[in-house]
Parts: structure tokens; sequence; C-alpha cells
């Protein structure tokens, strides 16, 4: 990686904005081509890994799934789950097998088209002109979380799963965890494994068997290409998934809530509001549990179905594996939580995009949800691409497994563009909705 810095009133042919995984991937695509970029982060090279998740933090996706362009996973564990600072240092070190021009420390404020042509790009360290700009800062941004929160007791400390590192920094006492989606559970099995007394409110995100039949599922879900189906065929919808909830940790294991509640965890349904109904401020619950649990249930097994089906098609030799049984069932549902005891609330209910600094630019990229507009990443305003995203071109895009092809993609259709070929955006090519595909592999 070679250290920049913003130069005030300088013109670059490109500008990527974010140094995480995919901003470098798009730099490590221009420096093969042999053009001018800088790539702009608002704090240095991958700090997301390190500063956004918790101690025991693991990915869920298989060490060999971590291939960034010129740069495959080559580690002793291709099978295994890097934790949180591994994954830190392996992007850190991709930045530095090639001559990356990064200026760090530098955040970008405003976007706006250029007299003539390209965009002027407003940051905290000067103003500079680019051709084209390429958004490589993810769609996760701002932490959500019910407006009603505000009426937890003062004594009750709210934590976002963005900033939660480990039990031992929370009070002592019961702690509710909100959501169930990839950190929620996990977060979740941190503290039961710590000893906490543990309250979970689920939602209805689906979950996955680690392995089944000698394989992780994952494995066997590349193999069978469901991570390249493209989102065309899937429906714009899909960008709302909630990604199924499993966990890498100690080597990969199901994650499983019945299981939770059999080990003592007490489990909800969605949470809905704060009420006093004169025996103390109370938090309640909607009696969904049983329905998302056999939800959850029913998308993990599906997805066995489809490798069953994909082992029969292919005469792959796989030893047959007994199926799930629930090991827990909830009776009659808990609808109030007294928060009189309750010591803290880790929230993980999501997040949503900010997208202010696209400026005048944002009525123009962005849909009427708020999500950009485009076409396996290219906007509808030509120079102006997006990589990172859920779901931008395939169920692959946003994580390691898929980066490469989508930045290559960019990269490629911005140096095209600028050598006077078509910006193939959404003015020219239109997604719409298809109806459902017949596989359930990727349903959640």
């Amino acid at each position: 990686m070679r250290a920049a810095r913003v130069v005030d009133g300088a013109h670059h042919e490109v500008l990527v904005v974010g140094g995480g995984q995919a901003g470098l991937s798009v730099s490590h695509h221009l420096v093969a081509a042999g053009v001018d970029h800088l790539v702009v982060e608002r704090d240095s090279v991958a700090h997301e890994w390190r500063d956004g998740r918790w101690d025991a933090f693991t990915l869920v996706t298989p060490n060999w799934h971590c291939r960034l362009p010129g740069y495959p996973y080559d580690g002793p564990d291709p099978d295994g789950f890097m934790r949180r600072d591994e994954v830190y240092e392996w992007v850190r070190r991709y930045a530095d097998t090639f001559d990356a021009p990064v200026a760090e420390g530098v955040t970008v404020t405003g976007l706006a088209p250029r007299p003539g042509g390209g965009f002027v790009v407003t940051t905290t360290a000067g103003t500079v002109t680019a051709n084209a700009v390429t958004a490589a800062v993810g769609g996760y941004h701002v932490p959500v979380v019910p407006s009603w929160a505000a009426a937890l007791p003062e004594h009750v400390v709210q934590v976002q799963s963005y900033d939660y590192r480990s039990a031992d920094e929370l009070p002592p006492g019961p702690v509710l965890v909100v959501g169930t989606g990839q950190s929620g559970t996990q977060i979740a099995e941190d503290l039961l494994l710590a000893g906490r007394e543990v309250h979970l409110a689920a939602g209805r995100a689906p979950r996955v068997a680690r392995r089944y039949r000698g394989k992780d599922c994952m494995t066997w879900l590349a193999e069978m290409g469901v991570y390249d189906v493209p989102v065309a065929a899937r429906g714009l919808a899909k960008r709302e998934s909630t990604n199924h909830y499993v966990t890498g940790r100690d080597g990969g294991r199901d994650l499983d809530l019945r299981d939770f509640a059999r080990r003592g965890m007490r489990l909800y349904g969605r949470a809905t509001g704060v009420v006093d109904d004169g025996s103390g401020r109370a938090l309640t619950f909607s009696p969904t549990l049983a329905r998302d649990l056999d939800h959850a249930d029913s998308v993990a097994e599906s997805i066995k179905d489809d490798i069953d089906r994909w082992i029969e098609t292919q005469g792959i030799d796989a030893p047959p594996e007994e199926r799930y049984v629930p090991v827990w069932r909830p009776g009659a549902e808990l609808e109030r939580l007294d928060l009189a005891g309750l010591a803290a609330v880790v929230w993980s209910v999501g997040f949503r995009a900010d997208w202010t600094w696209l400026g005048d630019l944002a009525p123009a990229v962005l849909d009427p949800e708020g999500h950009p507009r485009h076409v396996r990443g290219l906007s509808p305003v030509p120079g102006l691409s997006f990589v990172g995203l859920p779901w931008l071109h395939t169920w692959g895009s946003g994580r390691f497994l898929g980066i490469a092809q989508d930045t290559g993609h960019v990269a490629a259709a911005v140096r095209d563009w600028r050598a006077g070929g078509s910006w193939d955006g959404p003015a020219a090519h239109t997604l719409t909705e298809p109806a459902p595909a017949s596989s359930s592999a990727a349903a959640g």
C-alpha cells in the first residue's frame, strides 16, 4: 500500500470512496490497468473488521471463500473460520501486495456534478475532482433502534451490536439481545457461554446447518452455484433478506435457538414496546416465537433438500444423514419482561444506509426506498458506480466470495467508458421483478 494524501484542487481519473476489501479490490484492478486513481478512507484500511466486531467474532463462511483479486486465502485451514483479528490482518496484508494509493483518515462529505463532466468531491482534507467515482462503503451505515427504545429505564445500558465487545464490558445482571440475525444470535451465544442470564427477542431470520452429509453447507451451496445466482433471477426484494444464522466459532457449529432455550436462555417473540402496567415498566413481545422458530428450521431443512437433490443428480458419494428434530418447543409464549432487574440491552435489529454525501446526485441515484439504483454496480449517472453492496449482482456480492467478480466488472466498465464505450447503467437496462425461482437454497 502506498500512503497517499488528498491534495486540494487535484484531479484524478477515478476516486474510490472506502478502503475496505471492496475498495481495495477496485484499486487492484485499476493499478493493473494503469488507471490513475485515489482511494479515500475515513479511518484506516480494513478498520471495520477491527472496530465493528466483538472479541470472539469469527467468519461464518469458510476461509476458502476469502479470495480477493490476486489474493486467495492460502493459510493452513481453508475449511476453518478466521477470527476477527485474523480477518483484519488478512485484508491489511492485501493492501500491501500492490501499490494501492490510499489516503487514510479522510472523509468524503459531498459529491456534485463537475461542469463539463465528472465530479467535484468534497472531503475533510480538501476538494478534488474526478472523472469517475466508485462508492465502496457498503450498505450498513447507521444502526437501527425502535423509537420506543427511549422509554427504557435509565439504569438499562443500551449497546449496539457494532459496539458490543464481550460480556465483561456489560454491567452485571441479565442481558436482553434483540434480533436474531447473524450478529444477534452469535452475541447471544457469547453471553450464554460467559455464564450470563440471557433473554433473546427473536425475529424471522432463517438459519442454516453448519454441515450436512460430510461437508460444510456453504461449500455445498458454492458448488451448486447458488452464490452465483443473479439478483435479477430472484427479484430486487432479495436486497432486504436477512442472512442465515450459523457460527464459525470453535471450528464451526449450528446455532439453534431451541438449544439455547434448553440451556437456560429465555426466548421471546418480537419486541413490541415498553409499557407501565402499574407494577413497573415492562418490555412487551408478540406471540410469534413458535412460528419464527418453525420458519428458521424449515429454511434449514429446505437447504438440505436442495443439497440432497444435487448429490443425487451429480452422482456424488455422500453418506446420508438423519434430519433435524426440534430439541425444544415453547409452551405458553412469554409476552412480558420486567425491566426493573434488566442490566443491558444489545440491539441487533439491522442498519440503514446513509447516502447523504451523494448530495444533489441522490435523487438521480437512489430509488424511493433509498437503495442505490444500478445495474451490476453502474448507476444512472455515468461514471458513478457502487461495489460491496449485498446482492449487488449475486448472492455472493458483499461477501469475500463475490468481490473479485463485482469489482472486476465495475473497474472494467469504468475503464471502457473512459475509452469511449457505453455506460450500461439502469438508464439503459431496468431490472424487473421476475417470477419466483424454484430453488429454496437462498430463501429467507
